[in-house]
């Protein structure tokens, strides 16, 4: 008896309502007790203690099934949110190597294909495969720091073969193509010649 007066009597002494399970201050237990099981509700859902003419409401806005816009798939409307932003298959996702937004679900073929592309490193010389360009690219500045880099690149690049130009061929002698002309020119009058004289004569005979 002089224990339970005690425990009474402390300011700080508190006991466990059987209803909501929540340390009351044992001075008001029974009050606290009474008002609990009359008025709260555990909910099934979260065990969370709702006010009993609130319970149809915190069902609907927290628990109640609702269809992702997305993906159609049906779960709780609490988890609607997380869902949409990091599990549903249709929400968008950019490709890490073009940043080209797609659905989740077709993210992972996109980027295979993607990742193989390449790119030219301007330090080394050579094409990178994007998916290997970021271990690529450290390895790559620390040879280059160390002054090596640019041997490696003229070993791995070879150089252009230069071919010496064409033979340009000779002029001919411009006196050749004179003497032609004047063939032609000579030839051509004798042609005229005869041709006048033959008429001449034909006109004679008339």
């Amino acid at each position: 008896m002089a224990a339970a007066a005690d425990a009474g009597s402390d300011p700080a002494a508190t006991s466990t309502c059987a209803h909501c399970q929540r340390e009351i201050p044992s001075s008001n237990i029974d009050l606290h007790s009474v008002h609990c099981a009359r008025n709260l509700q555990k909910c099934e859902h979260c065990r969370e203690m709702v006010p009993r003419k609130l319970m149809e409401e915190h069902y609907d806005e927290n628990h109640a099934p609702v269809n992702c816009s997305l993906c159609k798939e049906t779960l709780q409307r609490e988890k609607l949110d997380v869902h949409k932003s990091e599990h549903c298959t249709q929400r968008m996702v950019a490709c890490e190597y073009c940043e080209y937004e797609l659905p989740a679900v077709d993210l992972h073929e996109h980027q295979d294909v993607c990742g193989n592309r390449t790119e030219f490193c301007q330090t080394c010389k050579k094409y990178i495969r994007l998916r290997e360009w970021i271990g690529h690219e450290i390895q790559c500045h620390q040879i280059n720091s160390n002054g090596s880099a640019e041997s490696s690149s003229a070993r791995t690049i070879p150089e252009r073969e230069v071919r010496p130009p064409p033979p340009v061929r000779p002029a001919r002698p411009a006196h050749g193509s004179q003497h032609k002309r004047l063939l032609f020119t000579i030839a051509v009058t004798g042609i005229a010649v005869m041709i006048g004289s033959i008429l001449f004569q034909r006109e004679d005979s008339f």
